[in-house]
């Protein structure tokens, strides 16, 4: 039994690397861990070759049909700024979109972010961000949102997850159940959101209660919502929030996948040993884990050891495990995209670039000069 435990626990996993090369290190703890995942981030990312040399390996040593993520909304949240230019942030797109009266601008968005992920062997990107624009939130999340309201953000969104799945590339919608009343930043703290339950059921649900059959994966977030029937307890690790109201009561079924569960967000309400049990009895698909191999190998040994002694959660571990197998088997049938030419890159720098400029002109008419300005702020 210890095999099969192993191989789901670590099947559960996205995990992160330190640099742009495994280290011996590294490489042996992947090999034992065997990760459902991989999440780069701007440090392990120097041009095209190396990001794809280095999640080949990472997929070889892994298990199968793993997922190659990494955050590209655009804006301030772009891993691929140095390589390939930055990109407009989803506030500005969804501004001028509702200003020109051009929703295909969002799909743009969506193709280009999908088009730039895709070119350096990513199979993912963890956008969009589907939290509203409110005042509480604006200093944490500035640009991220694409709209003040459910259905500006829900029109966004949808124009932008059809550009991505043109692509072939797997969107997050994120963070459930919304940080858009969030005063506190969750990679330092665990925020109280007051919003009530009917406000956030009618406004910040409204995306994922539209569009959640169009999204192969939505993460959850750290904030605790006290108004609510989740009350206290991070959403990443309420069985309320990610079973009852996301799998029941939405209809979910894609991938549930956690935030990093090194932030403040979670540490400051569990360890992470005991964050990683919490999140998978909560009916979290994939965890989360971007930085350090100690809190991965923790999370690792936690799963399997608490599987070992209770055969209620082994069965939970080996059925979730079983379960998330098939679906990464569905959303990625295919293996990496083909390198670009350096001719392509270039082609698509320069869209980009073309792109970004309709943007700032679409800002400049004054179509929206409320979002212009929020896109703006850091």
């Amino acid at each position: 039994m210890t095999q099969p435990l192993r191989h789901a626990a670590g099947s559960l996993l996205v995990v992160g690397l330190g640099g742009t090369a495994f280290t011996p290190l590294e490489r042996a703890w992947f090999k034992l861990v065997r990760p459902g995942g991989v999440i780069l981030f701007k440090r392990n990312i120097a041009d095209v070759a190396q990001t794809r040399a280095l999640l080949d390996e990472a997929t070889a040593l892994g298990a199968s049909h793993s997922v190659r993520c990494v955050d590209v909304e655009g804006g301030t949240v772009n891993r691929l700024r140095d390589a390939l230019g930055p990109l407009p942030s989803a506030q500005a797109v969804g501004a001028a979109a509702r200003g020109l009266r051009k929703p295909a601008l969002a799909r743009e968005h969506g193709e280009l972010i999908g088009r730039a992920v895709k070119a350096f062997g990513f199979n993912t990107t963890l956008a969009p961000v589907v939290d509203l624009a409110l005042p509480e939130a604006a200093e944490v999340l500035g640009s991220r949102p694409p709209g003040a309201d459910g259905a500006e953000v829900t029109a966004y969104a949808r124009e932008f997850l059809a550009g991505l799945a043109a692509q072939g590339v797997i969107g997050c919608g994120k963070h459930f159940p919304g940080l858009g009343g969030a005063s506190g930043d969750t990679h330092f703290t665990t925020p109280e959101i007051v919003r009530t339950w009917r406000e956030i059921w009618n406004e910040d649900l409204a995306p994922y209660r539209a569009l959640h059959a169009s999204m192969p994966m939505i993460m959850m977030n750290h904030a605790a919502y006290p108004a609510t029937p989740g009350e206290n307890r991070p959403a990443s690790a309420s069985q309320f929030w990610i079973t009852t109201i996301l799998r029941k009561r939405i209809g979910y079924r894609g991938l549930i996948l956690s935030d990093d569960l090194e932030m403040g967000g979670i540490l400051k309400f569990l360890p992470v040993d005991e964050a990683a049990i919490a999140a998978i009895r909560a009916g979290s698909d994939l965890l989360e884990i971007c930085h350090s191999p100690e809190l991965i190998l923790d999370s690792y040994e936690a799963l399997i050891t608490k599987a070992e002694r209770s055969a209620a959660f082994r069965k939970l571990l080996v059925d979730r495990a079983r379960r998330v197998a098939l679906k990464r088997r569905r959303l990625y049938t295919k293996g990496p995209s083909r390198a670009f030419t350096a001719k392509q890159l270039n082609a698509l720098r320069n869209q980009i670039a073309r792109f970004r400029d309709r943007i700032k002109a679409g800002e400049a008419d004054d179509l929206a000069p409320r979002a212009a300005a929020l896109a703006e702020m850091r």
